[in-house]
């Protein structure tokens, strides 16, 4: 799959996962936004859910942010629901669940 380009159901199935490969110089807070919005099969200028109503944006890139030694991120993990979703963001890719 390439980077940047999310993988969902085909438009018009019942969606209840995407994933979304982040690319290099890509923030995480826009990797999050764009894959919500496949998720919700809207464009991600217009999508319905505004990400800082849920979690805080600079905060979330901060995370994921290259150490002081300059050596990226390799693991860690956040989640968090958004509308009627559930996020899961990991330093190259975004996991996007339909919660139950």
């Amino acid at each position: 799959m390439m980077k940047g380009i999310p993988w969902a159901a085909a438009p018009g199935d019942n969606r209840t996962h995407v994933q979304y490969d982040r690319r290099d110089d890509e923030p995480p807070s826009v990797a999050v936004a764009t894959a919500l919005a496949s998720f919700h099969g809207e464009d991600v200028t217009a999508g319905s859910t505004q990400l800082y109503q849920y979690i805080d944006p600079d905060a979330l890139d901060d995370l994921f942010e290259s150490t002081l030694g300059g050596t990226e991120r390799s693991t860690g993990m956040v989640r968090f629901e958004a509308d009627d979703a559930t996020v899961v963001v990991r330093p190259e890719r975004i996991h996007v669940y339909a919660t139950r």
